[in-house]
């Protein structure tokens, strides 16, 4: 019988966070293979657990990856784990899944720590549609292109980022998104000094402009606000002016304009109450 690839989350900062249920995987599997083992031999003595580990990460991936596969179809099971959070989420783990659905190996995913969703529910940032972004090209150029790619996105982003790349990033940030623009920066979440600030990106620069950047960061910022077509902003305005004229309050006026025209109610009620002050 075929083997089964197990995918770990481990935690991203407090031991305390690694679930029964992950460290049960960890003790029935056959082996480990772990994005570094001087990390995840912590995590196991911990548990009190002694495991046959190999080592998988982007830089061995295509000679490990096949060499774990052919573990599996022998019979083995195997716990894939990251020195922190979720396997395969902006991670090399994702080549190995990838492997082992095109032949057909079983995969299993347990539930647990990912820095991405803790940073998205603190933000105070919209939650119900997002953007993974992970980690930004290193490359200048290329970290321009795919943020320019994102300027009409409407939903909250998230992105992953480096103390010593912070600041150019921020940078490229307030280029393109603007200053002004709401975002919170999550700083070694789960850990010690855990921080989260809520303000704009330009807010964020000037305070890192003056505080060196320490901890891995989790930068969520909010989507563009949304746009109306013209036509159909102008007819919703329009329709919303008649509204107030009849009588209606400059709220009820927006928002019976706006489900008239499917649009949101503040892109009728912030051009009306301008026009009104």
């Amino acid at each position: 019988m075929a083997g089964k690839l197990y995918l770990v989350p481990t935690p991203i900062g407090n031991l305390g966070d690694i679930s029964r249920r992950a460290a049960e995987t960890l003790a029935a599997a056959d082996f480990i293979a772990a994005e570094d083992t001087r990390v995840t031999v912590k995590l196991l003595n911990h548990l009190e657990l002694k495991k046959p580990m190999v080592t998988y990460h982007r830089h061995n991936c295509g000679t490990a990856g096949p060499a774990i596969l052919r573990r599996l179809e022998a019979g083995e099971t195997c716990a894939l784990v990251t020195d922190a959070g979720t396997p395969a989420i902006s991670d090399p783990g994702e080549d190995l899944v990838a492997l082992c659905a095109a032949q057909g190996a079983e995969v299993e995913a347990i539930p647990g720590p990912c820095a991405l969703t803790v940073a998205l529910s603190v933000s105070g940032l919209p939650t119900g549609r997002f953007t993974f972004e992970g980690f930004l090209p290193l490359n200048k150029k290329n970290r321009r292109a795919q943020l320019d790619s994102l300027r009409a996105e409407e939903r909250t982003m998230i992105f992953y980022e480096a103390p010593h790349k912070l600041r150019s990033t921020l940078e490229d940030l307030a280029d393109v998104f603007g200053p002004d623009r709401p975002m919170a920066v999550c700083r070694e979440l789960t850990k010690l000094h855990e921080e989260v600030l809520r303000l704009t990106i330009g807010e964020a620069q000037a305070r890192y402009a003056a505080q060196e950047p320490r901890g891995e960061f989790v930068l969520v910022v909010a989507g563009r606000p949304p746009q109306l077509e013209e036509a159909d902003g102008q007819g919703a305005l329009a329709r919303a002016e008649q509204l107030r004229r009849e009588g209606l309050s400059l709220k009820d006026a927006a928002a019976r304009a706006a489900e008239e025209f499917g649009v949101t109610k503040r892109t009728l009620y912030n051009p009306m109450l301008d026009q009104e002050s």
